[in-house]
Formats: structure tokens, sequence, C-alpha cells
């Protein structure tokens, strides 16, 4: 359906005086057209665009090149109607001057009247839409995954036979990233391959779309065969290893990067930086911040929102804080993120403290907001509190739930004891509730020793997927079904760092060079903390072995392995922190309170859930995880 066009009212800009305004005599002066042009560019490059327009309305007969410099700018500068109105007044209109109104619409996101613009201009012009027409529209289809437009763009190309290399390039790269953004990669790569000539950032573009899906072999091989690697290509490579968890070789990357002598910019540091988060490298997270303080780049709020949710997930959430103290201006994601980290450290109150103080300085919650906030009462044990914030949602702020916020509430409920009201919360829910929401009420069955509901959550779970449980005597039964199924779970890792270098556990791990005294160090470490009343949970073994040998199993759990080392390998006044990829176990969440006491060091671990600090036999989640 063809939209009507808008011919809105030119605001005043009186109130501009960037320079002083023209005197009415030089309007009076005889000029010839290129004088006027000339002062109508003056006027457009200082910003005045108010007196840009009063001189394109005293040139006799002003031609399309004075109509299109003023539609560009107001395209580009604001306010928008005002190109607009030009544009509307034109006597006559060439392709370039629809063009710029088509680029003003696309840069202002208005996708609908793109469309409507481009079929009004072949329709009344009848001019054909040219290369800058396809490279001004495609972006737009793209930010919209609008793919049958797009795919009709294509063919057009294709009818078009765009003869200058230049326009060939260009329209290709464009078609190339509208593929890739809407997730077709078999179309894109026929662009790519039927490119006759490619530039870098046409190369980019498909190293960028191959690392976003995941395609990691082909991102290396792409990137291994392009000539020219800029600061783009290095960032695109070093973002698909952070997102696709291989945060070792994103440091690589980085590395390889600064020894080409090829400098990082805001974005390539925005992909490093969640890689420490992965790994829980505080020291390599410290020198990301340096590296970013050294170019200048540290006050770049994208850059401290990375820092913040970094230092946090590396333990130190007085950093965290610091950081976002030191902000020049905080936007939404940087509160969202303080609220995220006091919530995984089990601060539920100074998230509360932060969201109240994000409202009083006019910053309305979004849905994020809301999940992190709800997530911080829950590991902090705010039953109450949660319910609150769940309700004011959605009542005060007229924010719909999404599927996250249905799982932070069982959750809440269920962490806190209240395993039926999280039950009938699950029946109650207006979405189907998947695998995630019953996995938080399984864990607290465990938790709560009700092992009646636990066995019906259980079977809600296996025929949900793979990520279910079960007793040891139905383990092997569920793990040959989930086997012939393709399921396949995580095995359990935890690693610490020591002076800057990763040492990375699995539960019964020899291979360590430092194997023997490892466990030589549990093995002591168990006599002492049995004398204190320590008793193995053998019931966190699923394998059918004998009651020695579960105990035997427990021991060597992979936290608890990552913990000797690091007792072994660091003064006695320097905390312990180790990170986990699965949530931390009932039996070392027992072992390591007790470990605290009989080594009396304080044991910090990050587990696939939250923050657990261990200090004098305590634990500061208050046994809510």
């Amino acid at each position: 359906m063809r939209l009507p066009r808008v011919h809105l009212r030119l605001v005043s800009t009186a109130a501009v005086r960037l320079h002083p305004p023209p005197s009415a005599a030089i309007y009076h002066e005889a000029k010839d057209k290129k004088e006027w042009q000339l002062e109508l560019e003056q006027h457009i490059a200082r910003g005045q665009l108010a007196f840009a327009r009063q001189v394109l309305d005293r040139i006799p007969a002003p031609d399309a090149r004075a109509y299109n410099a003023l539609i560009r700018a107001y395209s580009w500068r604001g306010p928008f109607h005002a190109a607009t109105n030009v544009f509307a007044k034109m006597p006559t209109r060439d392709v370039v001057a629809w063009n710029a109104m088509l680029a003003g619409y696309a840069q202002h996101g208005m996708y609908e009247h793109a469309i409507a613009h481009l079929l009004d201009m072949q329709a009344n012009d009848r001019l054909r839409p040219n290369a800058s027409t396809l490279v001004s529209l495609l972006p737009l289809l793209a930010q919209r995954e609008a793919l049958p437009r797009g795919a009709s763009v294509h063919a057009y190309c294709l009818r078009a036979c765009l003869d200058q290399k230049e326009e060939q390039v260009l329209v290709g790269t464009a078609l190339l990233d509208m593929y890739a953004k809407c997730k077709h990669l078999v179309y894109a790569c026929r662009v790519f391959h039927g490119m006759p000539v490619r530039n870098e950032v046409t190369w980019n573009s498909l190293l960028s779309m191959y690392a976003k899906a995941g395609l990691i072999n082909e991102t290396m091989a792409l990137f291994d065969e392009m000539a020219v690697k800029d600061t783009v290509s290095y960032g695109a490579l070093l973002s698909g290893y952070v997102q696709n968890g291989k945060a070792e070789e994103a440091f690589l990357v980085f590395k390889k990067m600064q020894a080409c002598n090829v400098e990082p910019d805001v974005a390539t540091m925005v992909s490093l930086i969640p890689a420490c988060s992965h790994l829980a490298a505080l020291q390599h997270g410290r020198c990301s911040h340096g590296s970013v303080v050294v170019r200048g780049l540290a006050s770049e709020t994208s850059i401290s929102n990375a820092l913040i949710d970094m230092y946090a997930k590396c333990g130190r959430i007085d950093l965290s804080r610091q950081v976002f103290d030191k902000m020049a201006a905080q936007d939404i994601v940087s509160w969202n993120t303080m609220i995220a980290g006091y919530g995984i450290h089990g601060l539920g109150k100074e998230a509360t403290t932060l969201f109240l103080g994000m409202k009083n300085q006019g910053f309305a919650p979004d849905d994020v907001t809301f999940i992190c906030l709800i997530s911080a009462c829950s590991h902090s044990g705010l039953v109450t509190e949660g319910k609150h914030w769940f309700n004011m949602m959605t009542q005060k702020h007229a924010i719909p739930p999404r599927m996250e916020h249905y799982i932070c509430m069982v959750d809440l409920l269920a962490r806190g004891g209240f395993l039926d009201e999280a039950y009938q919360f699950i029946q109650s829910m207006p979405l189907k509730a998947d695998v995630r929401v019953w996995g938080a009420l399984l864990g607290a069955c465990r938790i709560h020793k009700n092992i009646d509901l636990g066995k019906q959550v259980s079977r809600m779970i296996q025929k949900l997927g793979p990520e279910g449980t079960g007793r040891f005597d139905e383990a092997a039964e569920i793990r040959v079904t989930q086997k012939v199924k393709g399921f396949k779970k995580s095995p359990g890792c935890s690693w610490i760092e020591i002076n800057g270098s990763l040492h990375a556990f699995v539960g019964g791990d020899q291979s360590h060079p430092r194997a023997a005294d490892i466990y030589q160090e549990l093995d002591n470490i168990l006599i002492d903390i049995k004398k204190l009343g320590y008793q193995a949970d053998t019931s966190f073994v699923l394998q059918d072995l004998e009651e020695e040998e579960k105990e035997k199993a427990l021991l060597y759990h992979s936290e608890k392995l990552a913990i000797a080392f690091g007792i072994l390998s660091l003064g006695e006044d320097k905390a312990i922190f180790v990170t986990k990829n699965l949530r931390v176990c009932g039996d070392c969440h027992t072992a390591i309170k007790y470990m605290t006491l009989v080594r009396n060091r304080a044991i910090i671990v990050r587990d696939a859930n939250r923050f657990h600090h261990f200090k004098n036999g305590q634990c500061s989640c208050g046994d809510f995880w």
C-alpha cells in the first residue's frame, strides 16, 4: 500500500546564531547562480540550515544541485521533515534528489516510507533506481530483516546489469550484508563468489557473517585467505571466538593483531573484554582495562559497560562499582549490568537500592532490568521483594513478562522453599514452560528434599529435552536414550588463574604436572574436615558405585582439585578464586565451607548461576543457590 506523502510545517530556527545572519542588503545585490550556490553551501557547511533555506528561496530559478544540497543536509542533520518540504517544492526532481530522500528515510529507520518513496520514484518521475539508490535501501532492508524485499532488489540488480566495477562492488557488498543480516548464508556466499571484484568491506562482511553464525573453521579459513587484514577483520574474528566460547583463542588473535601493528578500536575492545569475563581471568581483564585507558577509549560508554561486567564476573564487584561511578554518563545497559553484578554476588539489597537510584535519576527500567532485579532477589532469598517487583513490572511499567522473567520467578519461589507455589506458578503461566523453568524447580526439590515433586518434575524435563536428571538406577537408560537422540551434556570443568596463567581441571583429572601434590592435599583436607563433622553426601554421585568409591569420586570433583591447587600455589593471605562452568554440587558446597575452617582461607567460587564467597565456614549465598 502506498503511503501518502507527509508535508510538515517547517519549524522556526531563528534562535540559531552560529554566525551573524546575512544582511538584507546582500540579498538585493545582483548575483549569478554560482555565487548563490556558494553562499548556500557555506551556510550548510556551518550548520546554518535555516539561513541556507532562506538563500534557496531567494535564488532565481534554483537548479537541482541547490535543492539536493539542502535535502542532504536536512536528511543527515535534521529536522528531517524540512527535507520533505524542500523535496516537495522541487519543480523537477532528478535521481539524486530521490536518492537523497531515500537515504534520509533509511537514516531515520523509516522503512515503510522508504518503500513508498521508492515506488513513487518509479511511478511518478519514471526514474530507474541506480547503484546509489540500492546502496541506500539495502541496509534498511537488512536492519528489518526484510528478506523478500531484499531478494526483489537482488533480482532488479541482476536485470539492471550494472556496468561500472565500482557500482558492482558497492551494490554487491550491500547485498551480501543484507543476506547475512537476514541469516541467509547460502545466498550471501553466492553473492560473494559471484562478485568479479571485491574490496575490504566485502571480505569483512562475509567474515562477520561466518563469525556470528558460529562457523569458526570457515571464519579462520577466510581470514587466512584475506590479502588485507584491518581492524574490522581482526575484530570480527576475535568476536566470533568470544561468542562461541573460545576465549583463549580470542586472546591469541588479539596478540597477533598487536604483533601486526593493527590498532584495536572500540568494537575490538568491547569484544575482547568479555573473553576475560568468560575465563574469570582478572589479570587479563586488568591488562585490557589498561589498554583502553592508554588508547583513550575508557570514556566510551560501551567500554565501561564491558568493564563493569568483567570485574563483576572476575569476583571484584568493588571495581565494577568504581567503573560505574566514574562514568560521565550511564545508559540503561550500565544500570542493568551493575544490578546484575550485585545479583550474582548475592547482594540483593544493594541491587534494589541501585534500582531505586536509577529511577530517581529518570531512567525508565526495561525488561532486562527486571530480569536482573528479580534474579538478584532470588540469589539473596528476598522472596517478598522479588514478587513485588514482578508485579510492579506488569502493573506500573506495563512490561509484558518474557520466558526469562518466569524462569526468575520460579527460581525465586523454589529457592525460598515455596515449592508448591512455584509449581502452581508454572501451571498458571501463559507460555509453555521450557526445560529451564522446570530445571529451576527441580534443583530446589533436591535442596529441600521434596522427592515426590522432584520425580514429577524430572519426568516433565525428560519429555522436553536433554537437560534432564534422575537417580543413578535410571541414569544409564536416560543417557542411552539421549545418546541415540544426539543429546550432549557439558562436562564439569573448573579453572583457577595463577600469576596470569589459567589452570583447568575436570573431575578425577590427573593430567596436571602437580597432580600428585594436589591429590595428597585433598586427602589431607578430607581427614581434617571429617574431624569437624563433614560427611560426604553420596546422593550427588549418580554412578552405581560402592560407598567408599562414591566418596572418592566426590573428593575429586573439579572445583575441589582447583581449590587444592590454589592452596598449594598461593600465599596464605590470598583468597582462592575458582570458576566452574556448571552449578556447584551440594556436597562440594558443604565441603568448601569446611575447607575455609581447616585451611583458614577465603574461597570464592563462581559457578554457572552465581558467586559463592566462602569464609569462616559460611557461604554468602546462605544456601540459596
